[in-house]
């Protein structure tokens, strides 16, 4: 099946995951920005600023969903004080309308909701970290933008995702139209992606400059670490030939739900792993054969030989 394919770059969804990460601390220890990086925001933020922001750690984790939707359909580019302002303005019945095309079990209860819960803290978040940082990431954003689109003429759209998400196959997904690709750098090295009604947003990580020469790399890192674990080999050497679903893998490895996501969340930010996506609760993951060349190509650039 043929999928349109664009590729977006917008600092909105850079605040959305920014703030999305701190306050819930979702992937974190996963995440090359580390736990060192939510003291670092905290050490910065008075407390009473840091107690409002953090009432959003219980609430849905779907909400995030929403927002990207939001983010979305404001269109490219989107300057994030601009959308900040429209968040706060638009009607509920506005966003309601613009909002259910992609999400069709929306209720008019659930767009005021989110709104007004959201708006106030997403404002307070960029007065108190992002505006601080987007000037930094924006450049990588765009840089990273062009090369994908400048690829979009070269290579077929369903091999262009798996390149730039390190290992996401995109199967056949009934009611799938469109899918956006866009650049993240709080989420590295972690895609994630959002299903909506005939829509998927795809968020990939960008490659960040390495500051020191001397230290080893942060993919050469990953890739160790993951290998270390004679589990993780044996689930890599299990998952060679086919994919294989999370069901199959726990019936016939006998390995709990739990240890197994946490092995398989290893094996993918290493990028030893393709995930295979045919909707949203159907998920198989196979060996991703480029990462063991990968893996040679950064050991032997780091040691010169």
């Amino acid at each position: 099946m043929k999928y349109e394919l664009k590729i977006d770059v917008s600092p909105v969804y850079e605040l959305i995951d920014s703030f999305m990460l701190y306050v819930t601390r979702k992937w974190i220890s996963n995440l090359d920005i580390g736990p060192d990086w939510v003291r670092d925001v905290e050490s910065r933020i008075p407390p009473q600023k840091v107690a409002t922001l953090l009432q959003a750690a219980d609430w849905p984790f779907n909400d995030y969903d929403v927002l990207y939707a939001c983010a979305y359909s404001g269109g490219p580019a989107s300057n994030v004080l601009e959308f900040l302002d429209e968040l706060e303005s638009a009607s509920i019945d506005e966003w309601y309308q613009r909002l259910v095309p992609f999400l069709p079990d929306f209720t008019l209860e659930e767009c005021y909701r989110i709104k007004s819960s959201y708006s106030p803290l997403l404002r307070l978040w960029h007065e108190q970290y992002f505006r601080h940082v987007e000037n930094q990431i924006l450049p990588l954003l765009i840089e990273d933008a062009a090369e994908k689109k400048m690829l979009q003429s070269k290579m077929d759209p369903i091999a262009l995702i798996e390149y730039a998400s390190g290992g996401v196959v995109i199967e056949e997904i009934p009611d799938l139209q469109t899918i956006v690709l866009l650049p993240t750098v709080h989420n590295r090295p972690i895609n994630t992606y959002c299903f909506y009604k005939t829509l998927m947003l795809i968020q990939y990580p960008v490659d960040v400059p390495v500051e020191n020469e001397d230290e080893p790399p942060t993919v050469l890192l990953r890739m160790t670490k993951a290998l270390s674990d004679p589990n993780r080999l044996k689930l890599l050497r299990y998952v060679a030939h086919e994919p294989k679903s999370l069901w199959e893998m726990q019936s016939e490895l006998n390995q709990s739900g739990d240890m197994l996501m946490h092995h398989l969340m290893m094996l993918r930010v290493a990028g030893l792993l393709r995930i295979h996506l045919r909707d949203e609760q159907n998920e198989r993951f196979s060996i991703r054969p480029d990462g063991a060349s990968e893996l040679q190509m950064f050991l032997e650039s780091y040691i010169r030989l």
